[in-house]
């Protein structure tokens, strides 16, 4: 039972090493993906301009292939669950909205061909409002919403 000990803990001891020599070397930094933040599109103000930071333009085409799911009603503002599907061909990005927070844009995911243009997560929404979906799939952008109520919370408290 001794030397099971003594491997896991060298095993582990390796394992810490090897992570913190390859943080250090800089090889675990996230300097790629933060690389592409749009900055912009999340401190905007409005749907509208962020959409624009997003997409050049504000301008997107409703779309039955986009599908968002939520609850009718949020019990609790302050986490929100939200699944977002495309049916379009070569989705290349997914954006999630709310109009009615300070800043609207939640998320935005740039998707590749080895993933479903399908995402799923937790938001914060500070009343009752739409759910917006902004899908990027051939080069053009979709839309779908859904409404959800806010009944407690929220990220304005």
């Amino acid at each position: 039972m001794m030397n099971q000990t003594r491997r896991t803990f060298l095993q582990a001891t390796m394992v810490a090493s090897t992570v913190a020599v390859a943080a250090g070397a800089g090889l675990l930094t996230p300097r790629s993906v933060l690389a592409a933040w749009p900055k912009n599109a999340f401190s905007a103000d409005s749907v509208a301009d962020a959409i624009k930071a997003l997409a050049g333009d504000s301008s997107a085409v409703e779309s039955k292939e986009i599908v968002v799911e939520a609850p009718d009603i949020a019990e609790n503002g302050a986490v929100v669950s939200v699944t977002v599907k495309s049916k379009a061909a070569n989705t290349e990005q997914i954006s999630v909205l709310v109009p009615e927070n300070t800043n609207p844009l939640c998320a935005s995911y740039i998707t590749t061909d080895a993933i479903d243009g399908f995402v799923t997560g937790r938001i914060k929404m500070r009343k009752t409002s739409d759910v917006v979906a902004l899908v990027k799939a051939n080069g053009k952008y979709l839309t779908a919403k859904k409404p959800v109520k806010v009944t407690l919370g929220g990220c304005g408290g």
